[in-house]
């Protein structure tokens, strides 16, 4: 099973971010699962979500103590808050931050990708939302759900918002995943 843990900041949009890999991995046949974990956080303040993937039915609910895969959408919560507790060596890690970004994590993880995500952000929406973008790079690096079913998602996810956004979203995912 593949566990997926999410950090971020209260209004970044974390919590989709966990939503969206679930159904994109839905859509790729697989048994998903997507949950929250926040208290009375206001916005700004560092939250996580959760997501799972597996061939199997998944049965568990509890957090993602041990994770396979990291996101970290807001790279000032390294050193601040403990985003790596229970991640092994092998865990893959996906940072929004420039690329080929904190060489002295690649000491302790064999795999740690950077992505560019609030540079696209910036130029695709104008603003600093990222949590669609790095999915994008999830997709690439783990290859654990197609960019065709990340694109499915958004369009879902994303219906009541409208075609510009729901184009955007697809354009910044794309861009993130080359």
């Amino acid at each position: 099973m593949e566990q997926v843990r999410v950090h971020g900041r209260g209004g970044q949009g974390v919590v989709t971010a966990a939503e969206l890999i679930a159904i994109a991995a839905f859509y790729d046949k697989k048994e998903s699962q997507a949950f929250p974990n926040f208290g009375v956080e206001r916005s700004g303040a560092p939250i996580q979500s959760f997501a799972r993937i597996d061939n199997q039915p998944i049965i568990t609910r509890e957090q993602i103590y041990q994770p396979t895969v990291l996101i970290i959408q807001d790279a000032t919560l390294i050193g601040t808050v403990d985003v790596f507790a229970g991640a092994t060596r092998d865990t893959k890690i996906i940072i929004n931050s420039p690329k080929n970004c904190w060489p002295e994590l690649n000491k302790k993880y064999s795999q740690v990708y950077c992505s560019p995500a609030t540079e696209i952000a910036l130029e695709i929406f104008g603003k600093n939302i990222v949590n669609t973008i790095i999915l994008g790079a999830f997709a690439k690096y783990t290859g654990l759900i197609s960019l065709e079913s990340l694109e499915k998602a958004i369009r879902q996810k994303f219906a009541t918002k409208g075609k510009e956004i729901i184009a955007k979203n697809i354009l910044a995912i794309e861009k993130a995943f080359k």
